[in-house]
């Protein structure tokens, strides 16, 4: 939309309120409200905010900042604010010079995308939202007793994700697919391929979005990536591929048993040689590392292949006639993480791969959570690592890291996370309570 549009649009609908978002380093939607008077001004010039407090951004004495609307991200929200109507734009992040400020999550991923640009690669993804629905803030009560795939007419499961996707159809964030996840009381909602920053966005919104719905129903929806122990937890696995300006899927080779290009295999070979150093971007909190352990579907051991889901990367299997459905789906991310900041590292990890041509090493078709020390060894299969505190000891490391992010992302964002496990190592906790108070 042209600006035009957008004032007549908002006088036209009497909207009341534009809400103006975007993201600090932990990946935490963040928002300025404005009047329709003051918009025509905003889409101009853009509006100043005070930075020094957003986590991860500028300093008390450097606090001016300002937001520059994406006019492509204007949509008008679908609930209204107590009885009027209002519009949502996300926003850049400048500084006070009006050059794109090197903190915000937005501009490292546009960055990471304009060089994969350069090279003729467009970078796709579709991420796999997967969250908790429980009956309210204070407890993890269920609030239905479902299952993998199960259709649930006795409790509110089916119904509220209708309503989801509903809601979510009216933001222009296009759902392929919902069902129930493993665990009771736990959902999947997948979205539509599309371009990196474009999906960055929608899962953002998405995760306002579900929280409306499940406001509006008296529930509480988490996106923490293991909120109960003992069952499966949540995960974002990110299905991804390379395009050309064309259209064309550059990840397809027809000849290939996999059907898998040399670039493809090259992306791959990128992803598994530095995923231990983007953990604590993709895994970015201390509950991340609850949730890949041996058992629950979870991503533990740095392999590939095409049936098995332990493999840190799956390649779906081809269906004839499909070429542009050839991807490689990377399943240890999960929903805690900032989307723009994961598909910054992810992208550049895989165009490591392909600059440097990085092969990956054989598949590993049989249940990886059966080998034991010698058979992981024999097949050169390593892990994740273990806690956020050693992931951050990787990040620290990485040169990839830290030209991907820029020094002052990699730099706040290591200060935030770390400051983040070391709180977590002070903090006594209820299973240390019960197993050792009466000691």
């Amino acid at each position: 939309m042209q600006k035009q549009e957008i004032m007549q649009k908002v006088k036209r609908e009497k909207i009341e309120f534009i809400d103006l978002m975007f993201s600090d380093l932990s990946g935490r939607s963040k928002n300025v409200t404005i009047s329709p008077r003051e918009l025509k001004d905003c889409l101009d010039n853009g509006k100043w905010f005070d930075g020094s407090s957003i986590q991860g951004f500028t300093r008390i004495h450097e606090s001016d900042m300002m937001l520059i609307p994406d006019l492509s991200t204007f949509i008008i929200l679908p609930w209204p604010r107590d009885t009027t109507r209002a519009a949502r734009m996300i926003c850049d992040v400048y500084d006070p010079s009006k050059n794109p400020f090197v903190g915000d999550p937005r501009y490292a991923l546009k960055r990471v995308q304009e060089e994969a640009k350069k090279e003729g690669y467009f970078y796709y993804v579709g991420p796999e939202m997967e969250f908790f629905l429980f009956r309210s803030k204070e407890s993890r009560d269920y609030h239905d007793t479902a299952g993998y795939f199960d259709f649930s007419p006795r409790d509110m499961a089916t119904d509220i994700r209708a309503v989801m996707v509903s809601t979510l159809e009216g933001l222009g964030i296009n759902v392929e697919m919902t069902h129930h996840e493993v665990a009771p009381s736990q959902h999947e909602i997948d979205i539509e391929y599309g371009k990196a920053l474009n999906t960055a966005d929608k899962v953002m919104v998405l995760k306002q979005a579900i929280k409306k719905v499940a406001d509006s129903r008296d529930l509480h929806v988490t996106f923490m990536p293991k909120p109960v122990f003992g069952i499966n937890g949540s995960g974002m696995h990110t299905h991804q591929s390379l395009f050309d300006e064309d259209g064309n899927n550059l990840f397809y080779d027809r000849k290939d048993k996999y059907r898998l290009s040399s670039l493809a295999y090259h992306f791959m070979g990128g992803q598994l040689k530095h995923v231990r150093e983007m953990a604590a971007v993709l895994c970015p909190t201390v509950n991340s590392y609850k949730r890949l352990v041996r058992g629950y579907e979870a991503p533990v051991y740095i392999c590939w292949a095409q049936r098995n889901r332990s493999a840190l990367i799956r390649v779906p299997r081809y269906s004839r006639g499909r070429k542009k459905s050839t991807r490689l789906e990377l399943r240890c991310p999960d929903p805690s993480c900032n989307p723009y900041l994961a598909f910054a590292v992810m992208l550049a990890a895989g165009l490591k791969g392909i600059k440097e041509k990085i092969d990956p090493p054989d598949p590993v078709e049989e249940d990886v959570y059966g080998f034991d020390d010698a058979k992981l060894a024999k097949f050169y299969i390593k892990t994740l690592p273990e806690d956020l505190g050693e992931a951050l000891e990787e990040f620290k490391r990485s040169k990839l890291m830290k030209q991907t992010l820029g020094e002052h992302i990699f730099s706040k964002y290591f200060d935030i996370k770390m400051t983040e496990w070391k709180e977590f190592q002070r903090n006594v906790t209820d299973w240390e309570l019960k197993k050792y108070r009466d000691l």
